[in-house]
Formats: structure tokens, C-alpha cells, sequence
């Protein structure tokens, strides 16, 4: 090639350089943290979370979105806390450390409280897509959220459907002794003596790794109940129906989110049974709303190759709400954007999202779930 034509190229090449560099210059990326056990016991409902908040990552790069008059790329940081408070508290700093915009998590009670006090030292929020503790927006925090319904809500509902639905007259719990399962099962016993009309037979403990659950299950047995209700997760959930079906007990399960999954019926096998189990789920559309959750999950089985769990809609939202927010204040800085995010309204997946001065869910649904031939049924969404 001789040298002339040679030079042109550089020549572009050099021209054009200015112009990339501005390119990339105008282009802000934000970091979203997601949270949430992705080892362990509960890994499947974990993975769930951050495939959900994935999903939103990628849709909001494929909006264009600018802020501050410049064009964002959003990118998702995922970290597994092993449903482990220690580890918890460890991940939330990590992703302190790393500069996030904003925290999607953490799934489990145990795990979101403590950590919610180092994203609160930090000024950055946190939306969780599945605790339920009260405890999580009553510590004062204007950083803690969530788009779930809490403790209070659910062991109300599922108090009054055990009374008034399955006419039960004698309840067994049992619980998890995690933050979740010992807070759900204190809010189902408080619900049931203010119902009245049932009797707390028993209340015993495990824990959120057992495997043999013989001896408190015959102590149950022995008062013949109607309903055993459980505060705890699939993982724990499934043996034990197995074990409850071994020893011949009549009683319905009822329990909350953390067993509703598409996964307890590989974990119960036949002890699944039909309409054995009740569980809620803290959150739920209807009517019109119902065509686009059917859509997301479809999606999400498209994408993944695999059945949506629970939570990967609220995971999804909970992103979906940090960008608006900072949309709203024309800013990914989470002091300049998290008045906005206090007060704003969005449709989402899962519902319509707006925050009380706590930071729970306003008009919380409630979606009551039973098994039929190893899939999960709807039976109806509460308020």
C-alpha cells in the first residue's frame, strides 16, 4: 500500500476518536445491587430475584433512558448473602463499597434488617421484593422499602381463612426460629386468639435446617388439629409434609410466601397431595392486571427455561421503581432521587406501587395459593 493511502485511515481514525470519547463520555452507567441468598436451601427462591431483577436491567437498556441529560447503561451486581445474616451484613458493605444506586433484597427477614442499617448508614435505599418482618420499615429508616405485603397483613388473612374457610377448631405451630418463620407464626397465633372461635392446641421449633421433624410432629399429632400452621420455607416444608403424611395426620399446612413456590411439590412428592397445603403470597393482581403478569411469567420461561418461584416479579418492580424515581429527580444520586422515590406512584408487574411514610406497600394485595396434581392453584387475592 503506498504511504499516502496509508495515512488516510489514521488519519480518520484520529478524527473520529474525539467523537467516541464523547459518546462515551455522555453515557452514565448506574449500578443496581440485588441481594439475596443464590446458595444453600433457598437458592432457587434467591436466583429468582436477581433473574427478575436482570430482566429489568435489560429492559431498561433497551429503553435508551437519558438522566441528567445523558444516556444510561444500567448494570446489575448480584450477591449472595446465603440467607445468612453475617453474610448479609458482609454483601450489603460490598455493594456499598461498589457504588450502587440502589439495593434490590434481600429475601429473607434475618437477613434484610441487619443489613438495612448499613444501606441506611450509606443513604442508599434498599427495596426489598420479599421480607415481610414488620420489624424492617418500623427501625425509622427513610432508605428501607418494600413492594410486599407484611407480617401483620398475612398472618390476618391466613388466621381468618383457617378459621373461616377451613373451619378449623384446633391449630398446631409450628416455626423456623429465623426472623421470618418465628415473626409469621407470632402474627398467626396473634390473628387466631383475636378471631376466636379456635384453640392453639401446640407450638414448637425447629429449625431452618432440619430434616427430621418425628418427635414435634407426634407430640402434634397426639392433640389431633385441623390445621398446622408453619413459619418457614419450602426447603424445610416439603420434608416435613412427607414426614406429617408418614404419620397419618389429617391436617392442612397453612404457612406463608416462603413455601408458596413452584418448587414444593418436588420437595412434599405425594404428601403434596390435593388442597393439603394454603399459603399466601404477600402481593397479587386481578382483573385487568392479570394479562400482564401472565405475560411476565411467560417471559421469564422464555428467558430462563424454567418456572417462575415467586418473587422474580417483585424483583423486577422493585428495579423498575429506582428508575423512575431517579428518572423523576433527573438524578442516579440516591440523596437527590430518594424524595422522589418516597412519594412515587408506578404500575407495575405485580401492581400498582406506592409507599407509605414507613415505606411499606399502600393497599397491599394478598394471593391465597393451594396444590392440585403438583401445580399451584389461585384461589383468591385479598386486601
Amino acid at each position: 500500500m503506498p504511504v499516502r493511502a496509508a495515512v488516510l485511515p489514521l488519519m480518520l481514525a484520529l478524527a473520529a476518536a474525539p467523537a467516541f470519547a464523547a459518546q462515551a463520555a455522555a453515557q452514565t452507567e448506574i449500578k443496581i445491587g440485588s441481594a439475596s441468598p443464590l446458595s444453600g436451601p433457598g437458592a432457587h427462591q434467591g436466583k429468582d430475584i436477581e433473574n427478575g431483577a436482570r430482566m429489568a436491567i435489560d429492559d431498561l437498556n433497551a429503553k435508551g433512558i437519558t438522566i441528567g441529560g445523558k444516556k444510561v447503561h444500567w448494570t446489575l451486581q448480584a450477591e449472595d448473602d446465603g440467607s445468612d445474616p453475617k453474610m448479609g451484613t458482609a454483601v450489603a458493605q460490598k455493594l456499598v463499597d461498589a457504588g450502587v444506586a440502589g439495593v434490590v433484597g434481600h429475601l429473607n427477614s434475618g437477613t434484610t434488617v441487619p443489613a438495612s442499617k448499613i444501606y441506611n448508614s450509606a443513604g442508599i435505599p434498599e427495596i426489598s421484593p420479599a421480607a415481610t418482618t414488620p420489624l424492617y420499615t418500623h427501625q425509622g429508616f427513610k432508605t428501607a422499602f418494600r413492594v410486599v405485603a407484611n407480617d401483620d397483613l398475612i398472618g390476618h388473612a391466613l388466621a381468618n381463612y383457617s378459621i373461616g374457610t377451613l373451619k378449623a377448631k384446633k391449630i398446631a405451630v409450628i416455626d423456623d426460629r429465623t426472623a421470618f418463620g418465628q415473626g409469621l407464626a407470632d402474627e398467626f397465633m396473634k390473628e387466631v386468639k383475636r378471631a376466636g372461635g379456635a384453640q392453639i392446641v401446640g407450638r414448637e421449633f425447629t429449625n431452618d435446617k432440619a430434616t427430621d421433624f418425628n418427635a414435634i410432629l407426634t407430640k402434634i399429632r397426639a392433640r389431633d388439629p385441623d390445621v398446622v400452621f408453619y413459619g418457614g420455607m419450602d426447603a424445610v416444608a416439603g420434608p416435613m409434609l412427607k414426614q406429617m403424611q408418614a404419620l397419618g395426620m389429617r391436617a392442612k399446612m397453612v404457612s406463608g410466601d416462603g413455601i408458596c413456590s413452584e418448587k414444593l411439590p418436588q420437595l412434599a412428592g405425594a404428601a403434596l397431595g390435593n388442597d393439603k397445603v394454603i399459603c399466601v403470597v404477600a402481593g397479587g393482581v386481578s382483573g385487568a392486571e392479570e394479562a400482564g403478569y401472565a405475560s411476565f411469567v411467560q417471559r421469564y420461561r422464555q428467558r430462563y427455561k424454567m418456572e417462575l418461584q415467586t418473587y422474580a416479579p417483585y424483583a423486577y418492580d422493585s428495579v423498575m421503581v429506582l428508575a423512575q424515581a431517579m428518572q423523576q429527580a433527573q438524578s442516579s444520586d440516591p440523596a437527590k432521587f430518594l424524595p422522589a422515590l418516597a412519594k412515587v406512584h408506578y404500575q407495575g408487574i405485580t401492581g400498582a406501587i406506592a409507599f407509605d411514610a414507613k415505606g411499606d406497600l399502600q393497599n397491599a394485595a394478598l394471593t391465597l395459593y393451594t396444590y392440585r396434581d403438583g401445580k399451584k392453584i389461585k384461589l383468591q387475592v385479598v386486601r
